[in-house]
């Protein structure tokens, strides 16, 4: 357990993960225990931690106690797939519905309303489609570079003994690498 504070300290739980597959099972038994998604976080992409860092990093174990290590939020996939479906479905709905108010507007009739509003919502939907796919590209890219870098790194916050006892538990058993206790300043 490493312990490097002298004020007000932060406790967690660490492990990294050899496949995102791995990572996802240990998240979800957290959260099935009643940790909340907020205690959860993940290192940032490669380029945010360096920046933060100011230097390269060569592992991802290097960064499990450096409190300056650059964070993010937890994002379940299942949010993930309402950001895609909102980047697919809005400008569809908009493409769609100014062509039809537009053609309905100028004198056009309902049938001219009714193809281009396919024809619009067609195209708004497949800007939409690409968005999202930059959306899940982005996430896999951060997956393969973090994987390349030795693993995909997990802190947990843990508010008292019990939890990080349960929060060990959990890391070891989906093959957490170096599953352990530190703290952090709390001011970092």
């Amino acid at each position: 357990m490493t312990d490097r504070t002298t004020g007000p300290a932060i406790r967690e739980a660490t492990a990294y993960f050899d496949s995102a597959d791995a990572l996802q099972g240990a998240i979800d038994a957290l959260l099935s225990a009643g940790f909340d998604r907020a205690e959860l976080s993940l290192l940032a992409g490669q380029r945010t931690v360096e920046e933060k860092l100011g230097h390269l990093y060569g592992r991802t174990a290097e960064l499990e106690d450096d409190p300056k290590a650059a964070r993010t939020a937890y994002v379940s996939t299942e949010s993930l797939g309402d950001a895609e479906g909102a980047l697919i479905g809005a400008p569809l709905y908009v493409a769609a519905t100014a062509t039809a108010g537009v053609v309905l507007a100028t004198g056009g009739t309902m049938a001219a309303a009714i193809l281009g509003a396919a024809l619009a919502g067609g195209a708004g939907g497949a800007v939409g489609g690409l968005l999202a796919k930059l959306v899940g590209d982005r996430r896999a890219a951060r997956i393969e570079e973090q994987l390349a870098h030795g693993g995909l790194l997990l802190w947990v916050r843990t508010r008292d003994a019990a939890h990080e006892e349960r929060a060990v538990e959990i890391l070891g058993r989906h093959s957490g690498q170096d599953v352990h206790l530190h703290a952090i300043p709390a001011d970092d």
